[in-house]
């Protein structure tokens, strides 16, 4: 998982609430899965670039067992970063799937609708954009004029995922906006 990922993962879910360590591993996980899996190597270091930038902050609380454990929980300027990120989202947040896939995850956190409509919009627009994984003769090809099989399949099988992502797209806009 890149850094900008993590950061924002580390940030939404302690948007949600409080997290421990453990749990807070465990939830990146079960966002990024098998995808993008985060190392404890990645993972720690990232907590505390964020809680040395003032954004986290950690104290002790009783476990279930005996041990203590570390919790986290977001500052005020760590806030204020994730509704930022989530306002103004860089380009690669905006164009690649699993890094848009993120910042939904945690977009419903930004309390305002027109700033939810804005950020869809932008992703909607990236869609409608030409685009392929296979060009000839400068333009990009339809799954209709490639022959290997494999490559048809891709083709075929983004369009129809970007079908319904506009669709969704555009309903989700809709709905913001009215």
């Amino acid at each position: 998982m890149a850094s900008g990922d993590l950061t924002l993962s580390i940030l939404g879910l302690l948007g949600e609430g409080p997290k421990h360590g453990y749990e807070l591993k465990g939830r990146i996980h079960q966002l990024s899965g098998h995808l993008r899996p985060v190392s404890d190597g990645a993972l720690y270091p990232a907590i505390a670039r964020l809680e040395k930038a003032g954004l986290l902050e950690r104290h002790e609380e009783e476990g279930e067992a005996a041990a203590r454990r570390q919790v986290l929980s977001l500052t005020d300027a760590g806030r204020a970063e994730l509704l930022r990120r989530l306002r103004e989202p860089d380009g690669l947040d905006i164009s690649d799937q699993t890094r848009f896939f993120g910042l939904l995850t945690f977009l419903s956190q930004l309390p305002d609708r027109a700033g939810q409509a804005r950020v869809l919009r932008r992703r909607l627009d990236f869609l409608q954009t030409p685009a392929s994984f296979f060009y000839a003769d400068g333009r990009p090809q339809r799954a209709e004029e490639v022959s290997d099989p494999f490559h048809r399949g891709m083709l075929l099988i983004a369009r129809a995922t970007g079908t319904a992502e506009k669709q969704w797209l555009r309903e989700a806009i809709a709905a913001l906006e009215s």
